[in-house]
């Protein structure tokens, strides 16, 4: 089944392949916050009949000059009483910690949490062998003689997270900003509902199957120490008439962010154009990326985000 699911999306790929990018909505739903950990940075973006296209972490433009790599939590400008993630449901699980595939240069790992704010139970098969209830997918690759994190997917929420492999001369890196694919809807915060997840290790494929209809297959392009790259393909159904993706990230001033600039391209301007992200409302692309070019006190070594090779069936 899974082969097939992959067999599908690589015909489907090859079949756009040859479509010159096109241009889709990018809107900036942003709110102030002084708040470092909490996810105030929303991008959509929509286009209809969107059936592939790259979404790549990269290294942010100082990684050479990072000293201080800092990834502890900031809480000291928030306020969580009553709102916010303090005002998520909380439902009790019992805590587990699974190696769900060990290869030469692949782990992957599933985790359930204590508790979470959502009660879904998603059957997850790796390698075909089948389990379900992980609130993270841990992606691991190996470098330089150890295992380093590289991607988590969320299978209760949908949220993605990717960062390259460590830049020279760094033990680890952070993760920033995530993602979502697919339906998304609204409960409370932006999520979206996978009935089921397939996983291929080599190579590495993950076929998310919505609750909705329709299904998205991730490819992994490329993982080294500048970028990780995801190919995703969107088979009917996956999205509808909502954005087909979306960034969440956070930002409280440029040197306190995960995002603090936009970088875009929208295939009449071959030069692209730059802006704050304050500044940014809708736009239209065909390469958009989140960054940051000043070195950020919050997850300083955390990957910019972007978006590019938007294809559809003309």
């Amino acid at each position: 089944m899974l082969a097939r699911l992959a067999l599908a999306g690589a015909l489907l790929g090859a079949a756009v392949a040859s479509a010159a990018p096109v241009a889709v909505t990018v809107t900036n739903h942003t709110r102030p916050t002084r708040c470092a950990e909490e996810d105030n940075v929303t991008f959509t973006l929509s286009a209809p009949g969107i059936e592939q296209f790259r979404v790549e972490a990269l290294q942010p433009a100082y990684i050479g000059a990072i000293r201080d790599n800092h990834f502890a939590p900031d809480f000291s400008g928030c306020d969580f009483s009553g709102r916010g993630n303090a005002a998520d449901p909380h439902y009790t699980f019992t805590p587990r910690h699974k190696v769900l595939y060990q290869g030469r240069r692949t782990r992957i790992v599933g985790i359930t949490l204590p508790s979470f704010w959502r009660p879904a139970r998603v059957p997850v098969r790796v390698a075909g062998r089948a389990d379900t209830g992980f609130h993270l997918i841990q992606i691991f690759r190996k470098t330089h003689g150890h295992f380093v994190e590289s991607m988590v997917l969320y299978p209760a929420d949908g949220y993605w997270r990717i960062k390259p492999l460590p830049a020279p001369g760094l033990r680890d890196s952070g993760y920033g900003s995530s993602f979502l694919v697919g339906p998304i809807e609204n409960e409370g915060r932006p999520v979206v509902d996978i009935a089921s997840i397939d996983i291929t290790p080599a190579p590495l494929s993950v076929v998310l199957n919505f609750v909705q209809g329709g299904r998205a297959v991730a490819t992994l392009e490329k993982i080294d120490t500048t970028r990780t790259a995801l190919r995703f393909t969107l088979l009917p159904g996956s999205s509808g008439r909502r954005p087909f993706a979306m960034l969440r990230s956070m930002y409280v001033a440029p040197h306190n962010a995960d995002v603090s600039e936009v970088r875009w391209r929208d295939g009449t301007n071959s030069a692209g154009r730059a802006e704050p992200l304050p500044a940014v409302t809708t736009l239209y692309a065909t390469d958009v990326r989140f960054g940051r070019s000043v070195p950020s006190r919050h997850n300083t070594s955390a990957p910019d985000m972007r978006f590019s090779d938007f294809q559809k069936d003309r």
